[in-house]
């Protein structure tokens, strides 16, 4: 059995760490290898690791118990809870961290990938490209194998040069531009609305037609200001929820 070894974090100051702390730790969790122990490092370790206080790891470790993702022994340590299910609300305070967060944790199968026009709904985000490459891939519990949500993702043909499917198979699009591929991300804007769910999305999700759905559209820009990536989600509507918190400085 392999230890369990949480991802890396740039700390952004704008934001509570707390909860930065807590959607990377998060992340990490529901991306581990099988394989990997359920035993966390100490409040101690955790802390220098991401380079905070105890308390402040105190606190991010609360919240993830809180959401059923971990629970916590006085004087045998923090363990992953093995049966942990994705369904909470999460709260979204505009951390790319977060975002690799809602992501992570589902298995994913690429249904397609491969050039092609820039969609006219699209274009807006498109000016200086006349093709976009489109990936299709379909989540589903890792647990239940349940469908959950299904995602198109138009990405700029020479980002996705770059990109390598096995990492889409492990990793969410967001994580694979940052991490695999080296975008230093600027920032990602969201949308989410309710939809009806349309033939494909129906029978991908295994959904009656026309029942509710949650329809994500994220943007993402490198620091340049040029549109990255245009992903559109359709999730099951039994399946999630989004929480959006604002706190006043």
């Amino acid at each position: 059995m392999t230890a369990f070894a949480p991802d890396s974090l740039v700390l952004n100051r704008k934001l509570p760490l707390w909860y930065q702390v807590s959607q990377s730790l998060r992340a990490s969790i529901l991306g581990r290898a099988p394989e990997a122990s359920l035993r966390l490092p100490t409040e101690e370790q955790l802390a220098a690791h991401y380079g905070v206080s105890v308390l402040t790891m105190r606190q991010a470790l609360k919240e993830l118990e809180e959401e059923g993702l971990i629970s916590r022994h006085r004087r045998r340590g923090t363990f992953i809870e093995p049966g942990a299910r994705r369904g909470a609300p999460r709260r979204l305070l505009g951390s790319i961290d977060a975002i690799v967060a809602q992501q992570s944790g589902e298995r994913t199968t690429i249904l397609g990938h491969g050039p092609g026009p820039v969609p006219g709904e699209l274009a807006e985000y498109f000016p200086e490209d006349a093709e976009v490459v489109t990936y299709r891939r379909l989540r589903c519990d890792g647990e239940s194998g349940e469908p959950t949500n299904w995602a198109e993702n138009a990405v700029r043909p020479d980002i996705a040069e770059q990109i390598e499917l096995a990492d889409l198979e492990r990793w969410p699009m967001t994580k694979v531009l940052r991490d695999g591929v080296g975008v230093r991300i600027s920032r990602i804007t969201d949308t989410v609305e309710a939809r009806l769910a349309d033939p494909p999305t129906a029978e991908l999700l295994k959904v009656p037609l026309l029942s509710p759905i949650l329809h994500y559209t994220g943007v993402t820009y490198d620091e340049s200001g040029r549109v990255v990536d245009v992903a559109r989600i359709r999730y099951r509507g039994d399946r999630f929820s989004f929480s959006v918190t604002v706190d006043a400085e």
